[in-house]
């Protein structure tokens, strides 16, 4: 449903995507990954005709986004990172005016309007301002106004950026219960499990390049090692233990959830020395365990550090 060859995007010194290619198959969710800059929204303007490449060729939906894009905006939707609504407006006079500017007339953009309504439980929210919706409630009437036209292609762009962990929840059963209607989703994402959770493949890109595309669960068997993940009971702790494993081979704090974790390239040997040291160091642990690599594994292997343009 999605092809994409040796895509190039280039700005006066600056190369935002380099040979990008990949593909999507109909009726699945691919996932996006990178960081900041990497070049995933810049993928999803031009797949959505808004930037024309500077070389390489995209497919969707079987018509070229550069020579046919007329053609692929009919098969398309598209949410960006912000809520692209009239605030002002009701929810369901927004979803009204979308399918207007779609082409319906009046009467079936309201029985559209009120198909959409029932289906994305809007219906005690519909006759509201938009302004008085929650973070959720935006994004899921953003959502819903992309798919007034049904799309055969659904491009989300950090569809769940500041929501709470609920409302997240609710975004994941909408673009499941899509991809289960046959809609191919190509979707951006800073949260790693919603990657983990959602797609049917993953892409990472680093500075604009593929550095690894595959199932998550290749990816994550292609890092190779488990880790041994220590949790101590103070933030303070965590620099304090990391340094004293800092010797040790893939050494990664996170004083956020107070654990450090090192690459368990010896497997139960690499366990047995961190206990060692995390003894002898006297820091308060709460929990020490080896476990499987995890997709943010994955992610901080491959596309921590942006690569030289």
């Amino acid at each position: 449903m999605i092809e994409v060859s040796q895509l190039t995007k280039a700005y006066p010194g600056v190369a935002a995507l380099s040979d990008v290619s990949f593909s999507v198959p109909a009726g699945s969710v691919m996932a996006l990954l990178g960081h900041n800059g990497a070049g995933k929204s810049t993928t999803i303007q031009i797949l959505s005709t808004l930037v024309q490449p500077t070389s390489g060729r995209a497919v969707v939906a079987g018509y070229d986004v550069v020579h046919q894009p007329a053609q692929v905006r009919e098969r398309i939707g598209v949410t960006g990172q912000d809520a692209c609504l009239d605030l002002l407006l009701t929810g369901r006079e927004n979803l009204v005016l979308f399918g207007r500017l779609r082409g319906l007339r009046r009467r079936a953009a309201s029985r559209r309007a009120d198909e959409l309504i029932e289906q994305f439980d809007l219906g005690d929210a519909a006759g509201r301002p938009v302004q008085t919706y929650s973070g959720g409630m935006r994004r899921r009437i953003d959502i819903a106004a992309a798919l007034v036209a049904p799309p055969r292609v659904l491009f989300l762009d950090e569809p769940t950026t500041g929501l709470d962990p609920c409302s997240r929840r609710q975004v994941w059963a909408l673009v499941t219960e899509l991809a289960a209607r046959e809609v191919t989703v190509l979707l951006t994402t800073q949260y790693l499990e919603e990657a983990d959770v959602l797609s049917d493949s993953i892409v990472i890109l680093n500075s604009g390049r593929v550095v690894a595309s595959g199932t998550a669960e290749t990816l994550k068997q292609e890092t190779g090692h488990s880790y041994c993940e220590v949790t101590v009971g103070h933030p303070d702790d965590v620099t304090r233990l990391a340094a004293m494993l800092a010797d040790l081979d893939g050494v990664e704090a996170v004083p956020a959830n107070n654990t450090v974790s090192v690459r368990a390239v010896d497997g139960v040997g690499t366990l047995a020395e961190v206990v060692r040291r995390t003894d002898r160091s006297e820091v308060a642990v709460t929990d020490i365990s080896l476990r499987r690599p995890t997709l943010d594994d994955v992610f901080l292997h491959l596309a921590r550090e942006p690569l030289a343009r």
